[in-house]
């Protein structure tokens, strides 16, 4: 009997048994005897699903009806997820009375969610309204899990219940949730609003006790600083994603992260998007860019400096909302005073006028760049690295793209360095035991590693390899680089970014979030924490050019002795806000906040603010003149992002924080208004005060199932990972070059999408059976120079074997195989690879060498370089710096033959280049 393979059958979350507790539900769903007699109440099959689907359950299907005969010849002795399982019973078993109404319920509370957004300038003030309506004949308790950028400064949150408005007020978060419950269980509505325990970017909105027929509409406000791109740009960004997070055994069930958030597919989830924009500034819009569809941009006057404009009907939930925003200038330095508000105590931020500082220091370019540091590379290879790089644009896999940045940063090296390069997942792989120097063969052996390199490594646990990084000894004269690329969907947050802080004096962290829904609150803050930077890779952009773009950074000699000096009339004051500056890199915006303290002067009088720095022995200033007549804003928008300032500085989340920065955090974050981790906005509604019949029905919001799913479904593999306490493990035989040792079993990964129903179901999701089911075998984490002795014959592989392999790893990409061709001190070698990539016989190349017996290396090395700036323009910044090294070795070797070599590579590649490019 079905029934009683299924209870016999072990169900299992977090490794706990949940026989018993399920025991009723499948009785509900299942008689005993045959599927055709099944209770076709749509209330009960739905309730049973649900809470089988709620505790994320996985079933061994040992036995299934002839009907789904081949599924059970592929999937016996999978875990399989519930929710495929159950969509293929439901179709398959239409003919013999399955219920058609076996769907999510239309009556889900949350309806719409409407955003007006104001930016002004690199400002923007966002108000976000959801709206609720309780459509079912019981009371509801509804929870909405949502992220947020972790830059946002939330600070007022309100409820219009049934036409009334009731404001939130901003308490300790334990004291707002005590707050809660004792309202509900009192019969009052009440509504709540908090920042995630474990992580900044995440939410949860409470709505306890709608009342049949009620509805609720709640609006949150927050303010946030936009972030400026490379090409002048500022970047606005909506999140509408909140990808699953890989969650530890043990982690808190209490942060909002553990909620068993029900998924849907896009089409089926229950609640719209619109969004209504009006940008100003005073320089002239020159244009909008969005990745979303958008109704024409409307100017709202004829000097473009104020233009509106909404999205489209039918956003799906399937990216963030991005928009990029071009001004016709934005390098411009500036001051800007807030007024404060008058009716607060003396010693709170809010009572004093506020400054907001934005400097733009023209750092000049330092010639030549730094060739000493230790680089450490740090690739999430995590299931979720398997899916697309965009949602719109499939061409190339996360993990691809991240192949390729690691060979332009290997190839971009300056000769003399130290490098490793670590991949993580649930456990970590180094290619090295420790850093070494960067030589022609640790450089070959590191390519060899990256082209071997897969998603294959299970989960997202980030912190044991950084543990180990840290571990290391320092190399002295080498300062600790640490480029960290994930898709940022980890869990415990707030510990990394503790964990590269208390490292922060050793290290720079130049950090990378790859694809929608990447944690901001990961991916900025432990770049924040280190004097680092932050990039987001997302939509159509490049991995590879925002890489090799902090790479360059990198290399910067180090900005010193930075200090911000005031200038102000007597009897005034300005008390820093933001936490001492004392890195800054070129081409950056350094934003800064002071409180003025004291008696401000007549309405004419000015201030200067001045940034003064030194580079390589020489000082520079940067100053400012400023009016200090302070402007009225009913939002105190200063105010509150000095706030968020301070607050990112001191809170490490709700049980990182230390003892004596709490009370700081508190006291701040209560008297401005603005959220923290310690805090939560609560409203109650104490006209509705009539007792609850019964308890709440909880309806949880849910979540679209989207591309990045390998991530949602190692959710449903039989709870919570392995524990890590020993993530890096003992060396085993792998793949090497083709060639398998049989040590460890070996399974080979074939199949065919197309072949069964539920085959198909997965692969129209972007999944794979493997991946959907946890069928991969598992990959022991290695070290490179622990593997066998088949890996020290491989060391010693010839050039030959380096082309046999770097075609066929990068296709007809020729400028990755062009780039994968060339040696550690920058040189090419004349070889059948690079006249391949030129597109010409090497037998030509040769006769074409104006000088007989002259090194061909040099002749190779300037065809190579000719050849980038020929067909490589539009990626110049991400061969910029390998090709820069190749022409100080075109320098250093080719001596007074480089202007013959120079004019005979132009005339036999028929090139317009200008022979200024090899000039240093």
């Amino acid at each position: 009997m079905i029934e009683e393979e299924l209870r016999s059958t072990p169900l299992v979350r977090n490794g706990m048994a949940l026989a018993r507790e399920i025991d009723n539900i499948l009785g509900q769903v299942i008689d005993g005897n045959n599927m055709s007699k099944i209770d076709r109440s749509p209330k009960k099959i739905y309730m049973g699903v649900r809470r089988l689907e709620e505790e994320t359950i996985a079933v061994k299907m040992s036995k299934l009806p002839s009907r789904v005969k081949s599924f059970h010849e592929e999937s016996s002795g999978l875990e399989v997820s519930l929710y495929f399982v159950l969509k293929l019973l439901k179709r398959e078993f239409m003919a013999t009375g399955w219920p058609h109404t076996l769907e999510y319920p239309p009556l889900l509370p949350l309806k719409s969610i409407s955003v007006t957004l104001s930016i002004c300038e690199f400002v923007a003030g966002v108000s976000a309204t959801l709206n609720y309506e309780n459509e079912e004949k019981v009371p509801l308790e509804a929870f909405f899990v949502f992220p947020m950028d972790e830059d946002s400064a939330v600070y007022s949150f309100e409820a219009m219940v049934d036409g009334k408005k009731i404001m939130a007020e901003l308490q300790d978060k334990m004291k707002a949730h005590t707050n809660y419950e004792n309202a509900i269980s009192q019969g009052q509505q009440a509504f709540l609003l908090e920042e995630d325990k474990c992580s900044r970017d995440v939410f949860c909105c409470n709505v306890g006790n709608l009342r049949p027929g009620s509805k609720a509409a709640l609006t949150l406000k927050y303010v946030q600083e936009l972030p400026l791109e490379a090409d002048g740009a500022l970047r606005y960004v909506l999140p509408a994603i909140l990808n699953p997070r890989y969650q530890l055994s043990g982690w808190p069930e209490d942060s909002c992260l553990k909620m068993k958030t029900p998924v849907v597919p896009l089409e089926d989830l229950p609640y719209t998007l619109s969004m209504v924009a009006t940008i100003s500034s005073q320089y002239g819009i020159q244009r909008i860019q969005c990745n979303c569809p958008l109704s024409p941009i409307e100017y709202l006057g004829d000097d473009k400096t104020s233009a509106q404009i909404s999205l489209a009907d039918g956003h799906k939930f399937d990216r963030d909302v991005e928009l990029l925003i071009y001004y016709n200038e934005v390098h411009t330095p500036s001051v800007a005073v807030e007024m404060g508000k008058s009716t607060t105590d003396a010693d709170c931020l809010m009572g004093e006028p506020s400054a907001m500082v934005s400097f733009y220091p023209d750092i000049p370019e330092a010639q030549p760049p730094i060739t000493c540091g230790e680089f450490v590379f740090l690739m999430d290879r995590s299931g979720s690295m398997q899916g697309p790089m965009s949602k719109q644009d499939k061409s190339q896999l996360r993990i691809e793209a991240a192949k390729e940045t690691l060979i332009l940063l290997l190839k971009s090296l300056p000769v003399g360095c130290y490098f490793n390069v670590y991949g993580f997942g649930s456990c970590y792989e180094p290619f090295f035991h420790r850093s070494v120097k960067y030589t022609q063969r640790t450089m070959d052996e590191a390519l060899r590693r990256v082209k071997l390199m897969r998603a294959d490594l299970g989960g997202t646990e980030i912190l044991t390899p950084l543990r180990n990084i840290y571990s290391g000894p320092s190399i002295p004269g080498h300062p600790l680089q640490l480029f960290v690329f994930t898709d940022g969907e980890v869990t415990d947050t707030f510990s990394v970014i503790k964990e590269v802080q208390i490292n922060s004096l050793r290290h720079r962290c130049f950090s990378f979030g790859i694809g929608e829904g990447a944690s901001t609150s990961l991916i900025k803050g432990i770049a924040r924490v280190s004097g680092g930077m932050s990039e987001f890779i997302t939509g159509k952009e490049r991995m590879q050019s925002k890489a090799l773009r902090a790479l360059k950074r990198s290399l910067q000699p180090v900005v010193e002795d930075v200090s911000l000096s005031w200038d102000l009339p007597s009897g005034l004051s300005a008390k820093m806000l933001s936490p001492e500056q004392t890195v800054i890199f070129r081409g950056q915006r350094l934003i800064v906040y002071a409180q003025l303290t004291g008696t401000m002067p007549p309405a004419e009088a000015t201030g200067e603010v001045c940034l003064k720095y030194s580079l390589q022995g020489k000082s520079f200033e940067n100053k400012v003149t400023f009016s200090l007549q302070p402007k009225f804003d009913a939002n105190l928008t200063i105010h509150r992002l000095a706030a968020k300032s301070f607050l990112q500085t001191k809170d490490m989340g709700f049980r990182e924080t230390p003892a004596k920065d709490k009370k700081d955090v508190l006291k701040v974050s209560i008297d401005c208004g603005v959220i923290s981790s310690h805090t939560a906005f609560i409203a109650v509604n104490k006209d509705l005060n009539e007792p609850v019949q019964g308890p709440l029905v909880r309806r949880d919001v849910p979540r679209p199932i989207l591309l990045s799913a390998t991530a949602v479904m190692s959710r449903y593999r039989g709870g919570a990972p392995a524990k890590a306490s020993s993530s890096y493990r003992p060396p085993a035989p792998r793949l090497i070059r083709n060639t398998y040792y049989p040590s460890v079993p070996y399974q080979q990964n074939t199949y065919d999408p197309h072949k069964s129903t539920i085959s198909k179901e997965l692969y129209s999701l972007g999944l794979d059976k493997h991946q959907a089911f946890g069928d991969r075998p598992k990959k022991k984490c290695m070290s490179l120079m622990e593997t066998c002795p088949e890996m020290e014959r491989a060391h010693s592989s010839t050039n030959r074997t380096n082309l046999e392999t770097h075609h066929t790893v990068f296709g007809d990409n020729h400028l990755v195989q062009l780039i994968s061709l060339q040696k550690a001190d920058g040189s090419w070698d004349l070889n059948e690879g690079l006249a391949m990539v030129l597109g010409v016989s090497l037998e030509e190349i040769r006769t074409a060498l104006p000088i007989k017996n002259a090194d061909s290396s040099g002749w190779a090395t300037v065809l190579a370089v000719l050849w980038l700036h020929a067909n490589g323009k539009d990626m110049k910044c991400e061969w910029e710096l390998l090709e820069r090294k190749a022409v100080s070795w075109i320098h250093m070797h080719a001596g007074s033959v480089m202007r013959v070599l120079m004019k005979a590579a132009i005339n036999f590649l028929k090139s317009s280049e200008d022979p200024a490019i090899f000039a240093l």
